[in-house]
């Protein structure tokens, strides 16, 4: 399906003709479904046309939850969103707690006003939860309408998730916010700012964002980041917020080896506070089990931060509103790993490649990813010897190569890579025994 039609968007007080963003987006078969909506001329609703596209974990009776990536501002986080629902990584961590992948794709050109639908009071909060309606009729999961939602956001994806939770405490289960976070504070040219109620206090939230965003590097486009982080942080925790702020050492504003933490710690939050029967509220965090940890606070960095190691909330020293809130001792472990140096640890391999079928010279199997770890390839053997690594050589600029690759807002690139090997030197009439083994992000190899 082709979009020729025009798009009218607003941009300092002015009219901007554009062709939307992308004309070509990915199927959505079963177990996929998407709605699109048109930009609107009516007052509080979204200026963009906008789609939705979910992912339905197969044999499920009954959803319990939503986890929604949200992409960042501008056209080329735009695009990126288009393939978050494919991701392999964010889908095991759906279909172990019986939750939908969703992942818009606002249609912003790249000079228009991105707040337009990063703040979803704009109309992008009335959009998404109509499109839960509407998916969960496609999909034959009415319930979608009304589970709870775990929030990812990169940049403005940040703000919009962040806005999320403090308009919606009593919905969202958790909300990891990317190098961005709604405003607390009023300032010329900025948006309406939030308030910070008690339900919002009783979510769980990670501030995640690059080292080069304000923290040890003080200039360039996105130094001004750590700012908002630390209001955001400073004024949640005070409340009593269940807040920790996570500093990746390495990158600026694209998104790095953050999955290896919020993998983990969003898995924490769902086992902690999705409710056994639908309908019912989300579970309160059980605080027993919680962690303090010191956090670098305005210039202090993390290791000066204070001579206080990360304790059980029960034994921790010092002061509550400069230290960061984590689940429990494990999230805990692989918080310090990655405050050091993104390199979050994982002892499990990856679940066994499964439905392995052979056409011809051509293999096509199917393997889910390993969450701790996700998937960096797959080794193909040929009657017990080694043949060839899919892909040969595995690509993310941004961080630890992975099978699908990643874009800048921690989406799959395209085209999707496809779970396929043709074996060109295979002996004509020869019968032949394949095996497939999954390698994740660590090294670790599945069972054949």
């Amino acid at each position: 399906m082709r979009y020729i039609a025009l798009l009218m968007v607003a941009f300092s007080g002015s009219l901007v003709a554009q062709v939307p963003p992308y004309e070509n987006p990915l199927p959505a078969d079963p177990p996929y479904y998407r709605v699109r909506y048109e930009a609107s001329t009516n007052p509080g609703e979204l200026v963009f046309p906008a789609s939705y596209t979910v992912w339905i974990p197969s044999g499920l009776t009954t959803l319990r939850g939503l986890i929604v990536h949200q992409h960042g501002c501008g056209e080329g986080s735009c695009k990126s969103g288009q393939t978050g629902a494919f991701d392999l990584h964010w889908q095991a961590l759906a279909r172990k707690h019986a939750c939908a992948l969703m992942a818009p794709s606002y249609e912003q050109p790249e000079k228009a006003n991105c707040q337009l639908w990063c703040d979803p009071r704009n109309g992008s909060d009335a959009s998404f939860q109509k499109s839960l309606a509407e998916l969960g009729a496609q999909s034959r999961h009415p319930e979608l309408a009304t589970v709870p939602w775990a929030i990812w956001g990169h940049s403005g994806g940040g703000h919009w998730a962040g806005g999320m939770l403090l308009l919606h405490p009593d919905r969202v289960a958790a909300a990891w916010l990317r190098s961005g976070v709604p405003p607390l504070r009023v300032s010329e040219g900025k948006p309406t700012p939030y308030y910070i109620t008690d339900a919002a206090c009783q979510v769980p939230v990670m501030c995640n964002l690059g080292t080069k965003e304000g923290v040890t590097v003080k200039d360039g486009r996105f130094a001004g980041v750590w700012a908002g982080v630390e209001t955001f942080f400073k004024e949640l925790r005070a409340k009593g917020g269940l807040v920790c702020v996570a500093v990746d050492p390495l990158t600026s504003h694209e998104c790095g080896n953050q999955r290896y933490l919020a993998m983990p710690w969003l898995d924490a939050c769902l086992i902690a506070r999705l409710p056994d029967i639908n309908g019912e509220p989300l579970k309160s965090m059980p605080n027993k089990d919680a962690w303090i940890v010191p956090l670098q606070i305005g210039d202090t960095k993390i290791d000066d931060a204070s001579k206080l190691a990360p304790a059980p909330i029960l034994k921790y020293q010092g002061s509550m509103e400069e230290s960061g809130w984590l689940p429990n001792e494990a999230i805990t472990k692989a918080w310090a790993q990655y405050v050091k140096d993104s390199a979050v640890t994982d002892v499990t391999p990856p679940p066994a490649p499964t439905t392995i079928r052979i056409v011809g010279n051509e293999l096509t199997w199917e393997a889910e990813a390993d969450i701790e770890s996700g998937l960096a390839s797959f080794i193909i053997e040929r009657d017990g010897q080694f043949l060839a690594n899919v892909p040969e050589l595995g690509k993310n600029p941004y961080g630890r190569p992975i099978f699908q690759n990643l874009q800048y807002s921690d989406t799959p690139s395209q085209p999707l890579i496809q779970m396929r090997f043709i074996d060109t030197k295979a002996e004509s009439g020869k019968t032949h025994l394949y095996r497939v083994i999954s390698v994740n992000t660590v090294g670790l190899n599945s069972s054949p």
